[in-house]
């Protein structure tokens, strides 16, 4: 074994595990697994823990190296594990000298934990890549850390202050990714719709997309993942509605649809501003489908507050929904507040999961007789334009693989996955 990585969380920790595992094997460093935390939830950092113990059960000689932004947050609670040998913080993680030290010299017990201060980071790097193992798409970091301080979250004591990737930067990343056979690039970050604030000339995030489909027109689909609605700039308005290349699905920033229970998230926007953009993207592009990541049962949710969030799925028209039942995180405004029962989070959280299943049924049904170019994942499996995925048969495409691109009618669905049938018409 030389080194393996175990991700848990979002697309940008996805892009870190690759630049992780490219500098720990060129620094030398062998017999190692590298596990890159997330901190969202209490469950997510519950699984890392329960990864960590089966990893070194598994692999009882191996390095056990812990990172992450739940190893950032919470680094002595993985220093205390006995089958930790070394905690790096999120800076740390992705520099070749943080793994050349312990392939050179080991790991003391004086410095299992190698964790600085995050909001000292001024800057991102861009670590150029040639891709995401076994992924058919590829993510492109354009931007880290997050200026704004939500009652629910720690990612800021994980990621720091914003920052964001130099425009030349991203454009030089995504062409040497389209070079290498991607034909699907996904923008992210933390809060990519804060980009550019901290760059001469305050780029937004509208103008980066403009730069990219400008700059590297081989590029087939270009995918932001989740933004926040309120800071959606004319040039991105501008590119949704004209740039066909630009995918129209959009993962909003929700969290909530109460506006007294947004105010205590200490959310930016109001339950109007959500329904209001919505309209707008839809009116520009109407084939748009959205998705959100809503909080079930946050401090002090009555249920008449409850049944606004699940009615602003269908006054959006949401299709794919991430529910998180609330997660109290310990140094969170949000964790000191009223807390509702366990047991009244996890049905508030089946109920909106239910809602979201209802829309995600009809939004299949409205697909079908539909054509769509589908980005293969993997045999038989990928995902249309509006990210949905798509069910065929493989065997109709022996020249095709994972990152290749079909044209497919939409013939029926399963409940959850639409059902593709070939066309007369295929994509090269």
């Amino acid at each position: 074994m030389s080194v393996d990585v175990v991700t848990f969380g979002c697309r940008l920790n996805a892009y870190e595990s690759e630049v992780m595992k490219r500098e720990a094997e060129e620094a030398g460093l062998k017999d190692a697994i590298l596990i890159n935390t997330c901190a969202v939830t209490a469950e997510a950092v519950r699984q890392a823990r329960q990864s960590i113990r089966k990893a070194r059960r598994d692999n009882p000689g191996a390095r056990i190296i812990v990172t992450g932004c739940a190893a950032q947050t919470e680094a002595e609670t993985f220093a205390g594990m006995e089958e930790v040998d070394l905690v790096l913080g999120n800076s740390e993680k992705l520099e070749r000298a943080s793994y050349g030290r312990v392939a050179q010299f080991g790991i003391e017990d004086s410095e299992k934990v190698r964790v600085n201060d995050i909001m000292s980071v001024r800057e991102t790097a861009s670590h150029l890549i040639d891709g995401l193992e076994g992924r058919a798409r590829a993510f492109v970091q354009v931007q880290n850390g997050c200026d704004h301080r939500c009652t629910f979250c720690i990612i800021p004591f994980g990621r720091g202050n914003s920052r964001s990737v130099p425009m030349g930067a991203v454009i030089d990343q995504i062409a040497r990714l389209v070079d290498n056979g991607y034909r699907e690039i996904v923008l992210t970050g933390v809060d990519i719709t804060s980009y550019g604030a901290d760059l001469p000339g305050t780029p937004k995030l509208g103008d980066l997309v403009a730069k990219i489909l400008k700059r590297v027109p081989r590029l087939d689909r270009l995918r932001l993942s989740s933004i926040d609605s309120i800071e959606a700039d004319p040039a991105l308005m501008r590119a949704i509605a004209d740039e066909e290349r630009l995918m129209p699905h959009l993962h909003l920033s929700l969290q909530a649809g109460d506006d007294m229970i947004l105010k205590r998230m200490k959310r930016r926007h109001l339950r109007a501003d959500t329904i209001r953009f919505c309209e707008e993207v839809r009116s520009l592009r109407p084939d748009v489908v959205f998705g959100a990541d809503i909080i079930a049962g946050f401090p002090t949710e009555t249920e008449e507050m409850f049944a606004n969030s699940l009615a602003i799925i269908d006054d959006c028209g949401l299709t794919h929904l991430h529910v998180f039942p609330f997660s109290p995180r310990k140094g969170t405004p949000a964790a000191r507040m009223p807390q509702l029962p366990r047991h009244l989070v996890k049905e508030r959280a089946a109920r909106l999961r239910e809602k979201g299943e209802a829309a995600l049924l009809a939004h299949l049904e409205a697909e079908v007789g539909l054509t769509r170019r589908v980005l293969i994942e993997r045999d038989g499996l990928g995902r249309s334009e509006q990210f949905t995925q798509v069910e065929f048969a493989a065997e109709r495409f022996p020249d095709k693989g994972a990152g290749d691109l079909v044209t497919l009618r939409i013939a029926g669905h399963t409940g959850r996955h639409l059902l593709g049938e070939i066309t007369n018409r295929q994509a090269a």
